[in-house]
């Protein structure tokens, strides 16, 4: 009877360690699954859509032609307030090295300035390959599709340049234009303004805005388009031309809103750049920027 007793007892034991392991396996593979969760969330990689800042590092990387005065310009030392230009001897000024530094200067940045030709400037924001461009890009829709623009922060005016002694000098509208024109090269002053003007025999595009410029002073071309800030510009360098502005008459250019605001473009997506720069522009109104306008004018090199 003891022999039978001791044997059910220990069939009861086998069934309840066989219950207790069946209760455990559940338990080892939650354990086993949380571990594999924790890694595969440790080693995702960031949903699309998100984009970093590229000031991590507390550093603006910020790209421009160093050559479009009076927005940019390259000179030789570090006089006016310019900033090195990043594996070059060279310092970088001029309304958009001032304003990236007021931008850094809020947000606590430090500042760096990469110098690219005006083709290479969206690009190299699209790849992350800059933080930004601030370069007088206005802000279209064509270019709206391919970044994300913070801004205005600058409203510029188109006007165009001719010759003080020219003909056309006495032009009081688009319609009193006629001769040979040019602008720079993926603007909209020579994609959609030049071809508002019916008596406009049109050239090739400058690849640069100092290339437009030496277009019409070496009488290569009888007038060019272009905005005012760059106009103003101009006049300083080449005395012997004169700035036609027709805003404000009914015989202007059919400009939006798109094409006279410059804004700073950012890589698509980025919110935590775009917000940030965004936070500092609103509180400047156009008079804060024109005034800005007028100081990097004032201290362009000659030569442009």
């Amino acid at each position: 009877m003891k022999k039978i007793l001791a044997l059910l007892m220990a069939s009861v034991l086998v069934l309840a360690l066989a219950a207790c392991g069946g209760s455990a396996e559940p338990a080892e593979t939650e354990e086993t699954e949380a571990a594999e969760t924790t890694e595969t969330e440790e080693t995702a990689e960031p949903a699309e859509g998100d984009v970093a800042s590229g000031v991590e590092d507390g550093v603006l990387t910020v790209a421009m032609e160093c050559n479009y005065a009076p927005y940019n310009w390259s000179q030789p030392d570090d006089s006016n307030g310019a900033v090195p230009i990043k594996d070059s001897n060279d310092y970088a000024n001029g309304y958009d090295v001032m304003m990236a530094k007021k931008l850094c200067e809020a947000n606590g940045w430090d500042l760096e300035i990469v110098r690219l030709d005006w083709d290479s400037l969206i690009p190299a924001v699209q790849t992350g390959s800059v933080d930004a461009v601030i370069a007088g890009q206005s802000m279209t829709a064509e270019r709206a599709e391919q970044v994300d623009f913070a801004g205005p922060y600058l409203y510029a005016s188109i006007v165009c340049l001719t010759k003080a002694d020219s003909d056309l000098a006495s032009a009081a509208g688009i319609s009193e234009l006629a001769g040979t024109c040019t602008s720079q090269i993926g603007t909209i002053w020579y994609d959609t303004c030049l071809p508002q003007i019916e008596g406009a025999d049109i050239q090739p595009a400058a690849e640069s805005a100092p290339a437009m410029l030496m277009a019409l002073e070496s009488g290569t071309v009888d007038f060019v388009c272009t905005d005012m800030p760059t106009a103003q510009g101009a006049i300083i360098a080449y005395p012997d031309m004169k700035i036609l502005d027709f805003s404000g008459s009914d015989d202007d250019f059919d400009v939006s809103d798109e094409d006279v605001n410059i804004g700073i473009s950012v890589q698509k997506g980025n919110t935590v750049l775009k917000d940030a720069l965004d936070a500092v522009l609103s509180e400047m109104t156009a008079d804060d920027f024109n005034a800005l306008m007028a100081e990097a004018t004032a201290v362009q090199p000659i030569e442009g």
